[in-house]
């Protein structure tokens, strides 16, 4: 099946294209709509952190709610989520000396310039991954395993998540990579990852999965930020799933097992929304604030002059 086409159209000239790939699975699980090659290896990035969770939560990771949503996060760099991902580390006896993820400024514009404002500099907690990192920082502690080298692959947490990822993808890893934030990456095809979210959400209650999954939908502000667009969608359909990967990864599913997977070929961030919402609806799921989400608008001057769209689905 060919990709789908995202326009970026200014002033009405389409400037620049991009592609996307799409693997959306029905409630009753077959496809429900499959466009471009969906089937060879993918790189989730961060899409993959509920499954991360899942293992960490198996091996008895002890969090609940709000600091449940942040292990499984990209977030923003908020104070509450650097006040969160503190507090997973106190709770290890462990402070933020022991994160092995890179320094960084916190993603939320707001909260960057407060920082800098204040004369600070990159930092550890202030990464994206920094509540994931915490997380696996308190798993560790909890099964008395090493925290000085808990990113390398043949650590028992890196190969507890392995064989997670494996279980709920109902594929075996086929290569491992490095993520951004430098914990082991593992490639699988894009219709697995759709596969795995399907699990999380269709789990029964109480099920390490579901806990995972019910803890991102009842805070979505948790798992990325007060305004990031994947909130923005889990505030506005009920029992939706979405977590979203570097590189314009969008994962998905919702309470009913319609779940789905969209990766833009060349990465292109301002495509992605536009592309999740356009698999939302092909799924079957929608909802009047995902109107505003459909396109992403363009600016010259300060005044909307265009917007990046779906050509087709």
């Amino acid at each position: 099946m060919s990709e789908i086409v995202v326009e970026v159209v200014r002033s009405g000239f389409v400037e620049s294209v991009h592609r996307a790939r799409v693997h959306v699975i029905g409630a009753d699980g077959s496809p429900a709509l499959v466009r471009g090659d969906t089937a060879s290896l993918a790189s989730p990035r961060s899409a993959m952190k509920p499954l991360q969770a899942l293992a960490m939560v198996r091996a008895g990771l002890p969090l609940e709610g709000e600091l449940l949503a942040l292990a499984a996060a990209s977030h923003s760099g908020e104070s509450f989520h650097v006040d969160g991902t503190r507090k997973i580390l106190a709770g290890a006896g462990l402070d933020e000396s022991f994160l092995r993820c890179p320094e960084d400024l916190p993603l939320d514009e707001e909260a960057s310039r407060q920082v800098l404002r204040q004369y600070g500099e990159a930092r550890r907690i202030y990464m994206n991954c920094s509540g994931k990192h915490a997380a696996m920082l308190a798993t560790c502690v909890v099964n008395g395993w090493p925290v000085d080298d808990y990113l390398h692959p043949g650590h028992p947490l890196q190969r507890a998540i392995r064989a997670t990822v494996e279980e709920l993808t109902g594929e075996r890893v086929a290569a491992t990579g490095v993520d951004g934030c430098g914990a082991p990456l593992f490639f699988v095809s894009m219709a697995a990852v759709a596969r795995a979210f399907r699990r999380l959400t269709l789990a029964p209650d109480g099920s390490p999965e579901r806990r995972v999954a019910d803890a991102m939908r009842a805070h979505p502000e948790w798992t990325s930020g007060t305004t990031r667009a994947e909130a923005v969608l889990m505030r506005a359909v009920p029992g939706l799933l979405v977590k979203s990967g570097a590189e314009a990864f969008d994962a998905f599913a919702d309470a009913e097992g319609r779940a789905g997977a969209v990766k833009i070929v060349d990465g292109g961030g301002r495509a992605r929304v536009p592309v999740t919402v356009a698999a939302l609806r092909a799924a079957g799921i929608d909802a009047p604030e995902l109107a505003g989400l459909a396109t992403t608008p363009l600016f010259g001057g300060g005044v909307p002059v265009g917007e990046v769209r779906v050509h087709a689905v």
